[in-house]
């Protein structure tokens, strides 16, 4: 049976930990370029958050095969990588700060991504927090992604941690509601549209100091 005493983190990446929105619009684009389709940046911001194969069900329409959807996956992420050290990863104002002052406190952290198992590495060693992280779930851990909750109830048993136990960090809609389904505190960061999580900021440095204390006292 999972402590009832311990506190967990779950925390997204992409848009949350890492800026790594203009990356990605690019590889989406150079790769669908190659494929001869064209997608707008509205369409492409629609899609943060949820998996490839997903996105790319729906962007195709009835040329979504799985075999082209696994290629156009494949060859957009191995982009992706190249892209991220030949024109940096920038972490986002306060993610490396909290990770480590949690870490500090007691508190069990794992990332709950949608993004490859690949791809996690790379930004975390980009971005210099792997060694305070207990957990990792990434696209090849779930068979759904969000808004379905199953990453993040896969993250917190992996911390060993009930789901009300935790709490979720994470900048799409998508991921919110993931968490919402999961039974899960959510704090939404997002310098846009206002997100419908239980604590929304528009930066991990406007947290006040108890921000996850408090949200797991309402949980209890």
């Amino acid at each position: 049976m999972p402590p009832v005493n311990g506190r967990g983190v779950l925390w997204d990446l992409d848009g949350t930990l890492v800026d790594s929105t203009d990356l990605h619009w690019i590889s989406w684009r150079e790769t669908l370029t190659a494929e001869g389709l064209q997608i707008t940046y509205e369409q492409f911001l629609e899609s943060f958050g949820q998996k490839n194969d997903r996105i790319l069900a729906r962007w195709l329409g009835d040329a979504a095969s799985a075999d082209r959807i696994q290629r156009i996956d494949r060859a957009k992420e191995a982009l992706y990588r190249r892209l991220i050290p030949e024109r940096g990863l920038t972490a986002l104002p306060g993610a490396a700060r909290w990770i480590r002052q949690l870490h500090g406190t007691g508190w069990k952290q794992a990332i709950a991504s949608s993004a490859p198992r690949e791809n996690v590495g790379v930004m975390l060693e980009a971005l210099g927090v792997g060694g305070e992280l207990d957990a990792i779930v990434a696209a090849e851990d779930v068979t759904a992604g969000k808004p379905d909750p199953q990453v993040f109830l896969v993250a917190a048993a992996r911390l060993g941690l009930a789901p009300h136990r935790c709490v979720v960090v994470e900048d799409a809609a998508a991921g919110i509601e993931a968490a919402r389904r999961a039974g899960i505190a959510s704090i939404g960061v997002s310098r846009g549209e206002r997100l419908e999580a239980d604590l929304p900021v528009a930066s991990l440095d406007e947290l006040p100091v108890d921000a996850f204390e408090r949200l797991l006292a309402r949980e209890a």
